[in-house]
């Protein structure tokens, strides 16, 4: 079963193409947003992802748009790659120490969107990324990919290794939850959505 999505978004505010391919550990990342694009690339790199991602947007009014619509495409590429979730683990979940900094993420690919939000930040920006767009990321990925997720700041100080924790551990956790492990669908309801 192939288990890959090539897609695109565009709107009035961005255009972006996406190929993902579970199976693949290449990665070439550009969105126009430095901060960013660090952060995908070591979610592909750490989640053993095979991800081409090309995004332009209307940086010049700020980031917003490109981080939250960049999410929703990768969202739903994760949704789609994962195909039927027949003999998919489902759960998954991982901890990633970064020098002060401990995130854990927990994920559920059953198909019920939700997020619980625990990253805090103790500066407003990195560069010139502003620090709120972390959640807006997480939010609109973990909607559009229909995942409960997870991200729970255990201990942290500098804003940068507090926010590349959590693209790790995310991405580990997302690895763990799509693993095959059998040919059963891990649900009792016959049906994960």
């Amino acid at each position: 079963m192939a288990r890959n999505y090539k897609g695109s978004r565009s709107t009035k505010e961005t255009q972006i193409e996406v190929k993902l391919d579970l199976e693949s550990h290449d990665y070439s990342i550009n969105t126009g947003i430095g901060f960013l694009d660090h952060m995908l690339e070591l979610f592909a790199h750490h989640g053993s992802f095979g991800l081409e991602l090309k995004a332009k947007g209307d940086t010049h009014i700020d980031y917003h748009h490109t981080v939250e619509d960049t999410a929703i495409l990768l969202g739903q590429a994760f949704y789609n790659a994962a195909g039927d979730k027949k003999g998919i683990k489902r759960y998954g979940s991982f901890t990633v120490p970064m020098d002060e900094a401990l995130v854990e993420c927990v994920i559920d690919f059953g198909g019920r969107p939700y997020i619980a939000y625990g990253l805090e930040f103790s500066t407003s920006k990195c560069g010139d990324f502003d620090m709120e767009l972390i959640e807006e990321f997480f939010r609109a990925f973990a909607n559009n990919a229909k995942i409960n997720l997870h991200l729970i700041m255990r201990s942290g100080g500098n804003s940068h290794h507090v926010s590349e924790a959590a693209f790790k551990a995310c991405a580990r956790a997302l690895k763990d939850a799509l693993t095959i492990e059998n040919d059963r669908l891990m649900s009792t309801k016959g049906i994960i959505e």
